[in-house]
């Protein structure tokens, strides 16, 4: 066990010695290694994996206790496994704030770790403010991976998101002053929110990241580009944005959907940046409508009909013992990767979409 930011004990456990459907039935904050520091993330829900790329600040456990975030992120995650995580510098994660990392592909990076730490074949993603700009470089540049995207408050061309001089201005009023800082920021972030939920929300961006950190990581949020990705997405994309966002203008989410092959637009009413105030529950059902994967026949399958190789059996027993690809490689004297491919193979002769039902539905067949 280890102290939390407030003094409070986290369970922690070493990354990578248990598998994500191990993980399921708890929300215990987790590290990931990464670059010699880590990375915080959590797993909530059951069901196919859901990321959501970091935003500008979080903090995993403070964001939790806003019933809002709660109200967005449990609507969401129904029949997902909801992986969030503190970018470096901010939250629970290290605080230890490099210049790679300050650079889109610092942050693909850091997702493209996750995923792998985790051992996900394909996994979809939830991408918000900032955060849309990871979601759309890593879909476009490892299409093999990504499932569906949902985008939220997005934008091309971080250039775009204020008039010239004035991004500079707000920089430098958080670097200057993070308490008048954090409180502009709100008001912008916010829209018609009460005085205490700014507040309260100007209070989390400052225990959430230091007026450097943040400083630091806005200038990287209005210098974020994926205009040359945004072609050559080809997953199922919905984009949603609110039509008085005043955070990112609502053209620029459109512009997001006209140029990426088949996106769907779905406008909203509101002016908060953030989903989990204002009309919550519209954002909700509209990303939970999109995350909704598409019903697959149902066929009966009996055990003959199945056929796994004496090896596939082998590594099939180790999944129903909870190993992980790595431990299985050990155990079998195996590469990670032959592992990892005959599980997708199992997976894919059981007709399952994750570990989990492929064990269910091999004892259901028989073949444990």
């Amino acid at each position: 066990m280890a102290p939390g930011t407030d003094g409070r004990l986290l369970v922690i456990t070493p990354p990578g010695r248990r598998t994500l459907d191990a993980m399921l039935d708890s929300s215990e904050i987790r590290f990931l290694p990464f670059d010699a520091r880590r990375v915080a993330y959590e797993v909530r829900g059951t069901g196919p994996a859901l990321i959501a790329p970091a935003w500008w600040v979080s903090h995993l456990e403070l964001d939790w206790q806003s019933r809002g975030v709660r109200r967005f992120w449990e609507g969401v995650l129904q029949n997902h496994t909801l992986i969030r995580y503190d970018r470096l510098g901010v939250g629970m994660s290290d605080r230890d704030v490099r210049a790679s990392d300050l650079t889109l592909d610092g942050e693909v990076a850091v997702l493209r770790a996750l995923i792998d730490e985790l051992e996900l074949d394909r996994v979809s993603l939830l991408g918000g403010s900032s955060g849309s700009c990871t979601a759309v470089a890593f879909a476009a540049t490892y299409p093999q991976r990504v499932e569906r995207l949902v985008l939220y408050g997005s934008y091309p061309d971080g250039r775009e998101l204020t008039a010239p001089g004035v991004g500079d201005a707000i920089v430098g009023a958080v670097r200057a002053h993070w308490g008048l800082g954090s409180r502009v920021l709100s008001n912008i972030f916010l829209g018609s929110a009460d005085d205490a939920e700014h507040d309260r929300f100007a209070r989390l961006q400052r225990e959430s990241a230091t007026a450097e950190t943040a400083a630091a990581l806005l200038e990287l949020v209005y210098r974020l580009d994926v205009r040359r990705y945004l072609p050559h997405v080809r997953q199922p994309t919905l984009v949603v944005h609110r039509r008085d966002d005043r955070a990112v203008p609502y053209r620029l989410g459109r512009e997001v959907a006209a140029s990426i092959p088949g996106a769907k637009f779905l406008p909203l009413q509101g002016n908060s940046h953030f989903p989990w105030h204002g009309d919550v529950d519209s954002v909700t059902r509209a990303c939970r409508q999109a995350l909704a994967p598409e019903e697959p026949s149902v066929a009966v399958r009996e055990p003959d009909a199945v056929a796994l190789s004496a090896r596939e059996r082998e590594i099939l027993s180790c999944v129903a013992r909870g190993l992980g690809d790595r431990e299985i490689a050990e155990q079998l004297v195996l590469s990670p990767h032959t592992v990892h491919r005959h599980v997708a193979n199992i997976r894919r002769k059981l007709g399952s979409a994750s570990r989990t039902a492929a064990v269910a539905e091999a004892g259901r067949l028989g073949l444990l």
